[in-house]
């Protein structure tokens, strides 16, 4: 994965279909940054996890996508994290769904346009933000949109087999991502990932950057069934 000779992304190592949906953040702008995994509509443990971190308007928090779409209150997570002038998020396939129609909810169609014009890629410092994950074996300039919303095993057809894009990722940049949902957090030099099943009734999990701590809170209850094989179990897959 190319980075510009200060070890930061630029819009030029990505395809020309993704370039447009990246966006740069300067991190020296912020106090502190927080990383939030997928959230799914849970809007409870939103508000806990938030309450827990403390954000104040000097500090950012970067969603890694799917805030919508199988727990009870996906309208008032987007309306949470559109209000607010320090939050952002990439696109997660669960948006995805609702710009490409193969989703509808009457409750989310004001919002259509702006999961529309969502980045598929945040970046700062040597970080990369992105819902899925990227491919190690080919350089970025390479990845289209849904290579970074759905990225999940190598190779894609394998799904939740196996091996997965983090356990072979090793270089910068270090990327942040959700969509593999996680019974705990990955946390390896080239990777994090934070989604820990919230919906699932598993933990809505965060990644304090300066501080390079996880903070994780419990759902409420389980929202949706979800298979074991589905949901990875890290010994297993040794990360």
């Amino acid at each position: 994965m190319a980075t510009t000779d200060d070890g930061r992304l630029a819009d030029a190592h990505f395809s020309a279909d993704v370039a447009p949906l990246h966006t740069r953040v300067d991190a020296d702008a912020w106090d502190d940054i927080y990383l939030v995994g997928d959230v799914h509509g849970c809007l409870a443990e939103l508000e806990t996890l938030l309450d827990e971190l403390a954000p104040s308007e000097d500090d950012l928090v970067v969603f890694v996508g799917d805030l919508v779409r199988k727990g009870p209150d996906s309208a008032a997570v987007v309306e949470r994290v559109r209000e607010a002038e320090n939050f952002l998020t990439v696109r997660g396939n669960n948006e995805q769904k609702f710009v490409d129609g193969e989703k509808s909810r009457r409750e989310l169609q004001p919002h259509y346009d702006w999961f529309g014009a969502l980045p598929a890629a945040i970046s700062f410092d040597d970080v990369l933000v992105t819902h899925g994950g990227v491919d190690p074996r080919r350089p970025l300039s390479d990845h289209d949109l849904y290579d970074l919303l759905e990225t999940r095993a190598i190779p894609p057809e394998n799904s939740y087999d196996g091996p997965f894009w983090f356990e072979l990722h090793e270089t910068s940049p270090r990327v942040f991502f959700g969509h593999t949902v996680l019974d705990a957090p990955v946390v390896t030099e080239g990777a994090v990932g934070l989604d820990t099943g919230c919906v699932y009734g598993g933990e809505l999990t965060a990644y304090d950057y300066r501080a390079d701590e996880i903070v994780s809170v419990p759902a409420e209850r389980t929202y949706e069934e979800r298979t074991e094989r589905k949901i990875l179990d890290l010994p297993a897959i040794q990360v």
